[in-house]
């Protein structure tokens, strides 16, 4: 997808009622910090693969969500994830829900590309698919009532390009015969996202 020439809708608190979204979509969240037992959710982005990313800007108090909790459970809806572990837990914290049929890009990425320790979207999209990303909006407020142009394409770049990536990850995972280790890991994510907010984050629980 050409970047500049995706479209960006931008709502509040929930999806329209008649928003048809296809049998995958790319999500991604902003938040007002990195701890998601602390830090509030402030937007979630929505790519289902084609020119239009989906903004919403979750309010505080959070509001009810019917249409986006309805695709969030949905399990005939793939969900994709860059470090799903974070956004899965400050939804979960968020929405008091479980979040079905997810894949984690990064996980997809430690599994699959061995070979490096740099597993970050910007380095997914620099190999995968030779496109450089731009990190600079990535610590500003996201609890504004006026997110900027520059936020809102800063949010839309989290999530446009990972289908692309997905292919190209699952051809490797498959190459190397790791796609069900994956899948595997997929599972987990309720789980460790339920252990980072009930205090268990920074421990390895397999340890001796």
């Amino acid at each position: 997808m050409d970047r500049d020439k995706s479209k960006i809708h931008l709502y509040n608190d929930d999806l329209p009622s008649d928003l048809q979204l296809s049998n995958q979509v790319a999500i991604d969240t902003e938040t007002l910090g990195l701890n998601p037992a602390r830090d509030r959710l402030c937007l979630i982005q929505i790519n289902d693969g084609s020119d239009s990313t989906h903004l919403i800007r979750v309010t505080s108090p959070i509001n009810p969500a019917p249409n986006l909790i309805k695709m969030l459970q949905s399990e005939k809806i793939q969900k994709l994830f860059h470090f799903a572990r974070f956004d899965v837990a400050v939804i979960t914290k968020s929405y008091g829900i479980s979040i079905n049929n997810i894949y984690c890009t990064k996980i997809a990425s430690k599994i699959a590309r061995t070979y490096t320790d740099k597993h970050s979207l910007k380095s997914l999209c620099e190999e995968l698919l030779n496109i450089s990303l731009s990190k600079e909006e990535q610590s500003s407020d996201w609890g504004t009532e006026n997110l900027t142009e520059s936020q809102k394409k800063y949010a839309a770049n989290d999530v446009i390009y990972l289908h692309k990536i997905k292919e190209c990850l699952d051809s490797m995972l498959e190459r190397e015969n790791r796609i069900d280790l994956a899948k595997s890991c997929f599972e987990f994510i309720n789980t460790q996202a339920e252990l980072d907010l009930r205090g268990w984050g920074n421990q390895n629980i397999f340890d001796h």
